[in-house]
């Protein structure tokens, strides 16, 4: 059988971080890294030169920043995907990186297979951000949400059917899609096809942007 080969592109201002990465993931059968970049303003040529499948961007950068390259790179058409690196669990930062359509993140000090692990995640279309993580980044939101954004919010969440807004909702609880299987008495093959129709209907790249935007509606307390 034909491996696919996953075209990974790596943005890093730390030289010894990108030859690491360089090292660590270039051992993978399955994966090719086919540029590296030392800043975010690099990475559009970078990506229209190279086509990665998916984009390894670190957040802190000194003239263009991973995010502000997150937000630009997946306006695109056919972007690839990214995933952010970064040294924290959870901040402003890496919820902005969510909400511009980054796939997850993983930390500088995670372990080399688990890394391997989530680009290959994330070339397959799935997030690599776990329920628990999820929940964490709600908690972490700076602040109500504003008037304008709430509004937003739930102007957008309206388009949904009920059950696609009740499958929201658990995906904004951060419930992983057998718990709301279970609660909303559905099949998780079911809960999937919610969650991809409501991806599809309000145009998000994940269920991780669901959500926030859950959040920006002040949908969810607290306490979940």
């Amino acid at each position: 059988m034909t491996t696919t080969i996953i075209r990974l592109l790596i943005v890093d201002d730390d030289p010894l971080v990108r030859a690491g990465l360089t090292f660590m993931l270039g051992g993978a059968d399955d994966i090719e890294i086919v540029g590296e970049a030392s800043d975010g303003s690099e990475v559009d040529a970078l990506v229209r030169e190279r086509t990665p499948d998916v984009v390894l961007m670190d957040i802190r950068m000194p003239v263009m920043d991973g995010l502000t390259a997150t937000e630009k790179l997946r306006a695109r058409a056919e972007a690839p995907e990214v995933l952010v690196l970064t040294t924290f669990h959870a901040d402003e930062q890496v919820l902005r990186a969510m909400r511009a359509g980054a796939a997850g993140f993983v930390l500088k000090d995670t372990p080399p297979a688990e890394i391997v692990a989530a680009v290959r995640q994330v070339a397959a279309g799935e997030p690599v951000l776990s329920p628990a993580v999820t929940r964490q980044l709600m908690r972490h939101v700076a602040g109500a949400p504003t008037g304008v954004r709430k509004d937003t919010a739930t102007g957008r969440l309206a388009r949904l059917a009920e059950r696609e807004r009740e499958v929201a909702l658990g995906v904004g609880r951060g419930s992983s899609n057998a718990e709301i299987a279970a609660e909303l008495f559905m099949s998780v093959p079911t809960v999937k096809a919610h969650v991809s129709r409501i991806l599809a209907k309000l145009d998000l790249n994940n269920r991780v942007q669901i959500a926030l935007l859950v959040h920006d509606a002040d949908l969810v307390t607290d306490d979940g």
